[in-house]
């Protein structure tokens, strides 16, 4: 009974690595991080971006006194967010 065990948990570790083996899957940490800096940079910082220009712009509705400040901010997040990839790209063809 417990040497079944012992065998049925090695036999499960083995089949686990074989498994978590980058390679035969196919997947690289390369790829992975691709991924996420696609998501980033199409995703996330232009959606940040926008709602830092409706938070300015709330600002500047509602009379704020640091109002041109926020709006000043929020152009600049705006270039960043949206111009990111182009960003990345111009950094990465620069350093190769």
């Amino acid at each position: 009974m417990i040497c079944e065990r012992k065998l049925l948990t090695t036999i499960g570790l083995v089949v686990l690595t074989i498994l978590l083996v980058t390679e035969p899957s196919f997947a690289s940490f390369e790829s992975s991080l691709i991924g996420i800096q696609t998501k980033l940079s199409n995703v996330v910082l232009p959606t940040l971006a926008t709602i830092g220009l409706l938070f300015a712009g709330f600002s500047f509705m509602s009379g704020n006194p640091n109002a041109r400040q926020h709006i000043i901010y929020a152009v600049i997040g705006c270039i960043l967010g949206f111009g990111a990839q182009a960003i990345v790209d111009f950094i990465s063809s620069s350093v190769r």
